[in-house]
């Protein structure tokens, strides 16, 4: 079948990329893509990275560090209009508002949501007076968020990931009192615990108060907002931020033939069906330790390339070899990962930088595979994806294989 109509369900980098890569692989014909938010694609890592840190580049102080070049892929562009259902058979696509977009290709890049802690804890909706929670997803989000800390609130932040730690340190440098609550060692689901216990104890070096006490919900009680963990430890502050995780935006494909198990679960090439391909937050996909959905940048990057020449090109595509990048800045420290995380026990390989407290780290995995990391070190992403690919012999010459 001959595309000359392809529809994109999402205006992330995902979407995208998709659009772009579809361009760059030669399809000339008539390209859509709906987006629910009504910005141009933005970069959202520089939200939790850049957003509290100073006045992101502009003496102005508006937001620009989000800011990505304008799309040059000449595509429509219905912004600020949501999908709603999906009719695979008549290859139809429902808008809200009531209107439909016939397609002959597909890309669902819908991506994901923030997860609130109310709904976290019951599966039912945020309720009412819980206005002290923020999560950081979109622009509105960071621009609320900006707003409230300017005060200088004290503040909790639930959830010891890679954003609530990057939210953290943010809420620190502007000045504010805060406690992180996580239920295990911040990060450490991430990278590992050797990882993690830097980042940690720089952290609490900062003046960050780190608490456990298992799962937690939200009591807000006019004044304040409290935060009753599981072992009944209560923890009151101005504002709660929440860096729980993430959902795949699916709703719109309720009743699907495309869900498996409740997910989108595509093949090597991001395909769900011929006509119909998934990248992004929202998909799950073959990875060397099985099917993940990986909700990072540069993997819905990676995906939306392989899933565009994937759906013009089916089995001829090339498949989709896997190799995660992950980066994250705070408390003085910047982290790049090439490789799976998190990682097992103390680095197999360490060469100190010229810095005090950088390093390049190397660990073999079990699974044959390496994972390389630079901490307060600077090296070129591709010379790191060496170190990962072929270890120390990939730097220099008869470099030491432990240090």
């Amino acid at each position: 079948m001959t595309l000359r109509r392809i529809v994109v369900v999402g205006n992330g980098i995902a979407g995208l990329t998709a659009c772009d890569s579809l361009r760059s692989a030669g399809f000339d014909g008539e390209l859509t893509v709906v987006g629910a938010e009504r910005h141009h694609p933005y970069s959202r890592p520089a939200l939790s990275k850049a957003l509290l840190h100073g006045d992101d580049g502009k003496s102005d102080g508006a937001l620009r560090a989000h800011e990505l070049p304008p799309p040059t892929h000449e595509a429509t562009e219905l912004l600020g209009v949501s999908a709603t259902g999906l009719d695979v058979d008549a290859r139809l696509v429902s808008l809200d508002g009531g209107g439909e977009l016939p397609y002959d290709g597909l890309v669902i890049a819908s991506g994901s949501r923030a997860k609130r802690l109310a709904s976290w804890q019951s599966g039912g909706p945020q309720p009412e007076g819980t206005s002290r929670e923020l999560t950081l997803r979109s622009i509105e989000d960071a621009v609320a968020l900006k707003e409230r800390v300017s005060d200088r609130p004290s503040v909790i932040v639930v959830g010891g990931g890679p954003l609530g730690m990057e939210v953290a340190s943010g809420c620190l440098h502007m000045g504010c009192d805060v406690t992180l609550v996580s239920d295990a060692t911040p990060l450490s689901r991430q990278l590992g615990d050797h990882l993690a216990g830097i980042f940690t104890s720089a952290a609490i070096g900062s003046g960050l108060r780190v608490v456990g006490g298992g799962k937690a919900r939200l009591v807000d009680r006019g004044d304040s907002a409290t935060v009753v963990l599981a072992d009944g430890t209560e923890l009151e502050a101005d504002l709660v931020v929440t860096a729980i995780g993430d959902e795949p935006n699916i709703d719109w494909l309720a009743g699907s033939p495309l869900l498996t198990d409740g997910s989108l679960r595509v093949d090597s090439r991001g395909r769900l069906r011929p006509d119909i391909v998934a990248a992004g937050d929202v998909a799950f996909f073959p990875t060397l330790r099985g099917v993940e959905r990986v909700p990072l940048w540069t993997s819905a990057i990676d995906q939306a390339r392989v899933a565009a020449v994937g759906l013009l090109q089916g089995d001829a595509a090339p498949e989709f070899n896997f190799q995660p990048y992950f980066w994250t800045e705070g408390f003085g420290l910047s982290l790049k990962a090439v490789g799976f995380t998190p990682v097992a026990g103390a680095p197999d390989y360490c060469e100190p930088g010229g810095e005090s407290g950088s390093a390049l780290l190397r660990w073999d995995n079990p699974d044959g595979s390496g994972t390389a990391a630079a901490l307060n070190y600077r090296i070129p992403i591709p010379r790191l994806r060496r170190l990962a690919d072929a270890g120390p012999a990939a730097l220099r010459p008869n470099a030491p294989a432990r240090v």
